[in-house]
Parts: C-alpha cells; structure tokens; sequence
C-alpha cells in the first residue's frame, strides 16, 4: 500500500498560541516532527495539513504543504480533506506536538493497516501518576489485538485488587495507554468522518469511539514508547535537553 503521514498543524492553540512555528533546537518543532516521521520506512510521503498561511509557507521548505478548510471539528477532518484529494491508500495521522515521535512507532501503526481499516498505537502504564488521569486515556484489547474499548476512565476495574494501591493494580494487570496515533485505510477514513457524532464520543470526548460504534475494528500495536510532547512553552527546554542527550551532547 501507499501510504502518507499527515500532520494536522493549527496555529491557534488556546494553551500555546504558534505551537508549530515555535524554535526547539533552532528549528521549528513542525519540522522536527516532519523530520522524525521522514524516518519512517512505511511512509511514501509526509504531509502538513494547516489552515494557517504562515505555517504552511514554513513547512513547504522540508514537505509537501497543504492548506486545509479552517472550519474542521477536528484534525481527523482536516487529514480526510487532505486524503480526499491524494493518490494514496492509506493515511496514518501524526500529531504535530511530538518533536521526538519514534518512527518505529508509525511503522508498527502503518504496517498493521495491511490487515485492518483503521489502527492505532498503545503502550504500558508505568507512572502511578498515569493510572487516574483523566488526560491519559486508557485502551483494552481483545485476544486478537483489537480495541475493545477506549476510555479517560481506568479500565479494566480490578474487582479483587481495588483496595489495593496503585502499584500494586499496576503489577497486577497489564493496563494499556493509547498513544495518539491513528492508521486509516483511505475509504475508512472519508466514511468515517461521514458519520455523525457518536454518544459515547460526545461523553468521553475521544473521537476513535465513534469508529467502534459504528463497527469498525481497531488494529492496536502495543509498543515501547513514552511521548513526549509539547503542550505549554515551558517544555521546549525539556525538549532540547532531550535532543541534546540523543545526539550524544550530554
């Protein structure tokens, strides 16, 4: 299959207003996540999906650039746009707030769309800190690596080992945290944006659900890999002293 990686990139984050364009390193972190994603061996191409002129005038210099609709709910829909009119038969969606994203990490997300419509990316939960927080959305699988369901809640509940503490649920049950990371075969992608709304989507306010709802399996590669993204201007010197100790700096 051919496939492209998309990078839906906004300019107005209500957190970190320019997020893309922002300097880590010397370079945009955009082309620091373009740049990793490049490594990927499954990835025919990768692609910026802005709706922002001045993104897209930085991103054309290191990849194909593409202006979207300003009017998208959601990245899901602004990567269907850019789909909808690129030769290609399937798409993995990357968020652009991950300047040290692992292209191992988009392979095993690609390679498994060779077997399913859609796929996405989990690994285990190690920090205690990870285990009630709502931000950290949570993934159970079935026996043939398929999402059964996501939630912001922790599941499964552990009926024997409730009143235990953290750890020790922890060592208890293997828990799995999705990974914001998601493969579409193309016709899955356009149909689903096609759908409405889902209820459980509305509730947890996670968009994969309404995949679920509406029947279509979820490939989940469970992989080593803790993110490390960029949410507030403050993590950009966590970031560079990251690069730094990858290039042998420190």
């Amino acid at each position: 299959m051919k496939i492209v990686g998309v990078i839906p990139a906004r300019f107005g984050s209500t957190r970190f207003r320019g997020k893309p364009l922002a300097l880590i390193a010397g370079k945009p972190l955009i082309q620091h996540v373009v740049e990793r994603c490049q490594q990927a061996q499954t990835l025919s191409e990768v692609i910026v999906a802005t709706d922002d002129t001045r993104i897209w005038e930085v991103a054309q210099t290191f990849c194909r650039a593409e202006m979207t609709a300003s009017d998208h709910p959601s990245g899901t829909d602004r990567i269907a746009e850019v789909v909808a009119r690129c030769e290609c038969d399937a798409a993995v969606n990357i968020q652009g707030d991950e300047p040290l994203i692992d292209p191992s990490v988009v392979d095993a997300v690609a390679d498994a769309l060779s077997s399913h419509p859609m796929s996405t990316a989990a690994t285990s939960i190690r920090d205690p800190a990870d285990y009630e927080n709502s931000n950290v959305v949570k993934v159970v699988v079935n026996a043939a690596g398929q999402a059964l369901y996501f939630s912001r809640r922790t599941i499964p509940y552990l009926r024997e080992a409730a009143s235990r503490s953290v750890d020790e649920q922890l060592a208890a049950f293997p828990f799995l945290k999705h990974l914001g990371i998601y493969g579409y075969r193309r016709n899955t992608l356009l149909q689903l944006v096609r759908f409405p709304v889902s209820k459980l989507e509305q509730a947890e306010k996670l968009e994969q659900l309404r995949a679920l709802e509406h029947g279509i399996p979820i490939a989940v590669a469970i992989v080593d890999y803790e993110c490390v993204g960029v949410d507030m201007p403050a993590d950009i010197s966590r970031v560079e002293r990251l690069l730094k100790r990858m290039a042998g700096g420190e």
